[in-house]
């Protein structure tokens, strides 16, 4: 892996961090940041269900794309590799066509409830599905049809953000994770003031 600062900050961004006394704070923290994916990496890599994978085109334009799944669609298959299965779609094919000619991709993982984000950028490719097929059905993700083509990314960096200014989202499953005990409480004092209301009425 290659140290994020000096994959990313150019002349021009160290110009800029120059200005704000920002570049010697940064040697610093960067100078260790070099490791492969490590245990907590993965971790949150795999539990992601969504993220953006930006890439660019032919004309210099870039793209950012969404990719969502199931926890665990982003498949971890070394520590510096990820996998991704591409199903059939609007056959826009801009990611798929902006790698042929150009194959560097930024991926943009978040954590809204904690208030996490990840970033990473690598090498992607494009396979058919019928070209790899052990990995095809390694990266399947059940209920999603079909997989078409094998998206793999070698990595070359990635850094975490800091958590400023990410506002806190829930989706439904994570909502029901933090009120489904008090539901439950709330359900089970619901039936016992029926049965109360009940024995009340017999009694009457």
């Amino acid at each position: 892996m290659q140290r994020y600062d000096e994959l990313m900050f150019t002349p021009a961004v160290q110009a800029l961090q120059d200005v704000e006394g920002a570049r010697e704070m940064y040697a610093r923290s960067y100078g260790a940041r070099t490791r492969p994916l490590g245990e907590d990496d993965i971790g949150f890599i795999t539990s992601r269900t969504s993220f953006y994978m930006a890439s660019v085109s032919e004309t210099g334009w870039p793209y950012v794309q969404h990719r969502g799944g199931p926890a665990g669609f982003l498949k971890v298959i070394d520590d510096h590799t990820l996998a991704f299965a591409d199903y059939k779609g609007n056959k826009q094919h801009i990611s798929h066509g902006n790698v042929a000619s150009d194959d560097r991709v930024s991926l943009f993982l978040m954590d809204y409830p904690r208030k996490a984000r990840m970033k990473l950028q690598g090498h992607a490719r494009f396979e058919e599905a019928v070209d790899n097929p052990d990995l095809a059905a390694q990266v399947a993700s059940d209920g999603q049809g079909r997989v078409e083509r094998v998206v793999t990314i070698k990595l070359v960096a990635f850094d975490w953000n800091c958590p400023q200014f990410i506002t806190p989202r829930f989706d439904a499953g994570e909502i029901a994770q933090l009120v489904g005990p008090e539901m439950d409480n709330l359900n089970a004092r619901i039936a016992e003031l029926e049965a109360e209301n009940a024995a009340l009425r017999g009694a009457g």
